[in-house]
């Protein structure tokens, strides 16, 4: 296994890392809408924070060796269901290849957030 690591996404704010790396599979943390430089959360709407929840996933899957597009499975968790149709529509932005998706309401998220995405995906050979 090997962990990854990146400064173009948000430090880890617990005991886990970024993401590890096995065999030809990246598993992430669940990534929320932290900005890496400033560490603060970036705005107050869904749109805002799965903006920068997208960004931070991409970061820590390219630092990986992997992107997006080889994205094979997300877990979503919404702080609410109401804003499923606003997180949907900057998902679908970024993950146009439509890997498989579980997607939940969570009672509460680090850092009061309104999202966070995690994700499997193949490395690149």
């Amino acid at each position: 296994m090997e962990t990854v690591h990146t400064e173009k996404a948000p430090a880890a704010i617990g005991p886990y890392s970024q993401a590890i790396k096995t065999g030809n599979l990246v598993f992430t943390s669940g990534q929320i809408p932290v900005i890496p430089q400033t560490g603060e959360v970036r705005g107050d709407t869904m749109m805002d924070q799965a903006e920068q929840v997208m960004q931070n996933v991409k970061e820590v899957l390219e630092a990986a060796g992997s992107s997006l597009e080889q994205v094979v499975k997300t877990t979503c968790f919404l702080a609410d269901m109401a804003d499923f149709e606003a997180f949907n529509q900057i998902y679908e932005q970024y993950f146009t290849k439509k890997p498989a998706r579980s997607c939940v309401a969570v009672k509460t998220l680090p850092k009061q957030v309104l999202c966070e995405v995690e994700a499997v995906a193949e490395v690149m050979q």
